[in-house]
C-alpha cells in the first residue's frame, strides 16, 4: 500500500489510486508483489539434516560424549526410525553428577514433545520452540525423522527476517508469539478480599521503596487462577528477604520472625494474617535424595527449583507492574489442562518426596499426573532412589496426605506406584483397608457436623487405619523407621493398644447381652484421646459400640455436677480425697439419671455424710 501512497499495519492496509489507470495499476501491483512478497517459510526451509540421534538403550555416558562431540544441547532419541524422546545436555550432565552414567537414555529422556511436518509453517515452529520452550523440534514425514530445528535455528531465521523487513527490529515485536506475561490485577481485585488485595499492593510499594522486585508465588497464584480460596501468602523478593520484611515492619502494624540462615522471614499481623517471605534462591543437590544447597538467585531460578509447573507461577507486586502474571514454565496451560508435570527429568532423582506431592496435588485438585511424569516416578522407585530417602521425610509427606479430607484415593495411587512399602513392607491398602478408610471418612464427617469445637488430628486417625493390619512389633519398627518423635510414637503405639482393648471390652459386654450404664461408658471412654475414640467408632462393626461412642460425644463428655468442691466442703466434708470421691459419685449418679437438680445433689451428699 505504501508504494501507492497508502498505509495501514502488517495485516491490513489500503491505498486510493487517482493518477493511474486500472491496467497500469494492476501491472504495477504485480511488479510490487513480486519484489516484496516472499514465499511462506516452512519447517523444511529451516530444519537441519542429516540428524545425529541416540538410541534408547545407549548409556548416559555415551550420550554425554556424543553431545560434546557434535557440540549440541539436545538430541532426539530414535528407536527403529521413530523418534521416541528428546534428551538435553543439561539432564545428562545432572544425571551423571548423581552417579547415573551407566543408566540408559530412555530412563531420563523427555517423552512428551511436539513434532511438525516439513510443510508446517514457520509461525507454528516459532510457537513450539519459543512459545512452548521446546529446545529441539523433530521434523517428521511419514513417520520418519527428516530433520530437526533447534532454538538457535529459530533465532537465526528470525534475525534474517528482521534484517529483510522494512521496519527492521519493530517487525518482531508487533505480534507476541506466546503470552508468558499478562496482567491479572483486575482478576485479583475481583477474587480477593479487600484486605488481601490491599496488603499485596502495600507489599509491592514497600518493595519499590527498598529497591527490590517483589512477587507473590506458588499455590496462592495457582488457586487464584482456579477460583479456589487460598490466603497462604508466599512472597519472594529479588534481594534481601529479611531486609524487606524489616521494612514492612516499619511501615505496617505487624511483627516479624526472621531466619538469617535461610534468608526467610514470617510477617505476623494482629488479625492473624501471616505472610511468608523468602529471598529468591537457587537450589542444587550434591547427591540424589539429599537436602538441597541453597544460594541467592533470580525469580526464574527460584521458580525453577519448585516441584511442578502449576506451582511455578508468580505475580509481580511492584507498583509499576502490579498484577503481572509471570509464567516461565507453562504453568497456566497445565492448570487449564489439569496436568501435574515436573520441570525436568531428574526431579524425582533429586527429591523423591515430590512423588508424594504429585499424588497429593493430583487428588486434591482433580488433576492427573502427566504420562511422562508417571514414567519418571516409576523409574525413580525402580532404580532405588526412594531407598536413599530418610524415614522422617517420608513420614512428613504421608502426614500431609493423611490430613486431606479424603486420603483414600491418594493411598490407592501410592499403591499403584509401589510407594507403600517404603513405610513398612507389610502395609497393604487392600479392599478391607479401603473400606476402613471410607468408614473413617464418614465418622469424621459426622463428628465435624456436631460442631463441638473439639480439635483433633485427622492424620493420626487415618494413620491408625493405615497400620491396622500390622502387629505390635511391626508398628514399633515402623515408628522407628519413620523417625516419629517420642510423643508421636506414644500416641501411635499406646493409642492403637488402648483402642483395641476398649473395643474388646465393649464386645464382651455385647456378647454377654449386657448394657453398660451411661457412667460406665463414660469411665471407659473418657481416658482415651478424641482420635482413639473416633478411630474405634470407624473400626468397629458392632452397632452398640458405635452407639456408646456417639452417646459419649453427644451427651456425656460435658456432663458435670452442679455442686463444686467448695460447696461440698461447705457442707462439712473435709478437704482432700473424700471431696474428689463425692464429686465423682455425683457425676456418675447424674449421668445415670439418678440426680437432676442441685437439691438432688445436696441431698445425695447429705445422705453420704449420714451413712459415712
Amino acid at each position: 500500500a505504501a508504494e501507492f501512497g497508502g498505509g495501514g499495519h502488517p495485516t491490513a492496509a489500503s491505498a486510493t489510486i487517482k493518477e493511474m489507470g486500472l491496467a497500469e495499476a494492476q501491472a504495477r501491483l504485480v511488479k510490487v508483489l513480486q519484489e516484496t512478497v516472499r514465499p511462506k517459510r516452512t519447517a523444511r526451509d529451516v530444519m537441519v539434516y542429516p540428524v545425529k540421534s541416540l538410541e534408547p538403550d545407549q548409556s548416559l555416558e555415551e550420550a554425554e560424549a556424543i553431545l560434546a562431540r557434535y557440540n549440541v544441547s539436545t538430541l532426539p532419541v530414535v528407536r527403529e526410525g521413530k523418534v521416541v524422546g528428546l534428551i538435553s545436555k543439561q539432564v545428562v550432565d545432572r544425571a551423571i553428577h548423581h552417579g547415573l552414567h551407566r543408566s540408559p537414555v530412555r530412563e531420563y529422556m523427555s517423552t512428551e514433545f511436539l513434532s511438525v511436518s516439513p510443510d508446517e509453517g514457520f509461525r507454528r515452529v516459532q510457537e513450539i520452540v519459543i512459545g512452548q520452550n521446546q529446545p529441539l523440534l523433530p521434523v517428521i514425514e511419514k513417520g520418519e525423522l527428516r530433520g530437526t530445528i533447534s532454538m538457535a535455528d529459530v533465532v537465526r531465521e528470525l534475525q534474517e527476517e528482521m534484517l529483510k523487513s522494512p521496519n527492521g527490529p519493530l517487525a518482531l515485536g508487533e505480534q507476541p508469539l506466546y503470552a508468558r506475561k499478562r496482567m491479572i490485577a483486575k482478576l485479583m481485585e475481583e477474587r480477593l478480599p479487600p484486605r488481601i488485595f490491599n496488603l499485596l499492593r502495600d507489599l509491592g510499594q514497600v518493595g519499590d521503596e527498598v529497591g527490590y522486585s517483589v512477587y507473590v508465588v506458588g499455590g496462592f497464584v495457582r488457586d487464584l487462577l482456579m477460583g479456589v480460596e487460598n490466603f497462604d501468602l508466599d512472597i519472594v523478593v529479588e534481594g534481601d528477604g529479611i531486609q524487606f520484611a524489616e521494612a514492612v515492619e516499619q511501615k505496617m502494624v505487624c511483627r516479624i520472625r526472621s531466619h538469617k540462615k535461610f534468608g526467610t522471614a514470617v510477617i505476623l499481623f494482629p488479625d492473624h494474617l501471616k505472610v511468608d517471605v523468602a529471598t529468591a534462591r537457587i537450589e542444587y543437590y550434591d547427591s540424589p535424595a539429599a537436602l538441597p544447597t541453597v544460594e541467592r538467585g533470580s525469580i526464574k531460578m527460584d521458580l525453577y527449583r519448585r516441584d511442578f509447573t502449576i506451582n511455578t507461577l508468580a505475580v509481580q507486586l511492584n507498583d509499576r507492574t502490579f498484577g503481572e502474571l509471570i509464567d516461565f514454565f507453562g504453568g497456566v496451560k497445565d492448570i487449564k489442562d489439569k496436568v501435574i508435570r515436573v520441570l525436568h527429568n531428574l526431579s524425582f532423582v533429586e527429591d523423591p518426596t515430590r512423588m508424594f506431592r504429585a499424588i497429593r496435588f493430583e487428588q486434591r485438585l482433580g488433576f492427573y499426573i502427566a504420562k511422562h511424569t508417571q514414567g519418571l516416578m516409576k523409574n525413580a522407585v525402580k532404580t532405588g532412589f526412594m531407598d536413599r530417602l530418610s524415614g522422617g521425610r517420608i513420614f512428613s509427606e504421608v502426614v500431609l496426605i493423611l490430613q486431606e479430607d479424603n486420603p483414600a484415593p491418594s493411598l490407592r495411587r501410592m499403591k499403584d506406584f509401589d510407594l507403600l512399602r517404603f513405610l513398612h513392607p507389610s502395609i497393604r491398602f487392600d479392599a478391607e483397608a479401603e473400606a476402613l478408610f471410607e468408614r473413617i471418612h464418614h465418622v469424621l464427617s459426622w463428628f465435624d457436623l456436631l460442631f463441638l469445637e473439639e480439635r483433633y488430628e485427622r492424620w493420626l486417625i487415618y494413620f491408625y487405619g493405615l497400620i491396622d493390619s500390622l502387629k505390635p512389633a511391626e508398628i514399633e519398627a515402623l515408628c522407628e523407621h519413620l523417625a516419629l518423635n517420642p510423643k508421636q510414637r506414644r500416641r501411635v503405639i499406646e493409642g492403637r493398644r488402648r483402642a483395641d482393648q476398649v473395643l474388646l471390652e465393649f464386645y464382651s459386654w455385647i456378647q454377654r447381652g449386657l448394657e453398660p450404664k451411661r457412667s460406665e461408658i463414660f469411665a471407659i471412654l473418657h481416658p482415651l484421646s478424641t482420635e482413639e475414640k473416633l478411630f474405634m467408632m470407624a473400626k468397629t462393626t458392632q452397632k452398640p459400640t458405635r452407639r456408646f461412642i456417639s452417646l459419649y460425644f453427644t451427651q456425656l463428655k460435658d456432663v458435670k455436677p452442679l455442686l463444686k468442691g467448695a460447696d461440698v466442703i461447705e457442707m462439712g466434708v473435709r478437704p482432700g480425697p473424700a471431696v474428689r470421691k463425692i464429686l465423682n459419685d455425683l457425676l456418675k449418679a447424674r449421668m445415670d439419671g439418678l440426680l437432676t437438680t442441685r437439691q438432688d445433689e445436696v441431698e445425695f451428699v447429705e445422705r453420704r455424710q449420714h451413712s459415712g
